[in-house]
């Protein structure tokens, strides 16, 4: 009983935690709508398979799985940048906290935020 007692208390601290996340959290600026959507874009161009939770997936499956979380997470109010797309959508798990990893051909798995901030600069990089 006591333990019930104590989740119940902990789900509601987590329920009112999660209330106020959005209050804090700017809205994207059209900016940072491009910057997003030219990553997604270039993952899904990328000849890169990403790993999720074990499993490697390709570049089309990597930018769907992004797109439901980046959709999640705009909805919510809870992304501001391009940078806190890459660290709080893209980087990891939301449910096992695992890093994503990607692969490009012959080469060393990479973490996705290392190879997505690679490809920002890239997109903030004059041609």
């Amino acid at each position: 009983m006591f333990l019930a007692r104590r989740a119940g208390s902990l789900l509601a601290m987590l329920c009112v935690v999660a209330a106020a996340v959005p209050l804090y959290a700017a809205e994207l600026s059209p900016t940072a709508v491009k910057e997003i959507t030219q990553l997604l874009e270039r993952i899904e161009a990328s000849n890169c398979s990403f790993m999720r939770n074990g499993s490697w997936y390709t570049p089309a499956e990597a930018r769907k799985h992004l797109q439901r979380k980046l959709d999640y997470m705009v909805a919510r109010g809870m992304l501001g940048s391009a940078e806190q797309f890459i660290t709080d959508t893209a980087s990891a798990s939301s449910f096992t906290g695992k890093p994503y990893m990607v692969r490009c051909g012959s080469a060393e798995p990479m973490a996705s935020a290392a190879w997505l901030n690679a490809e920002l600069r890239r997109i903030r990089t004059p041609t």
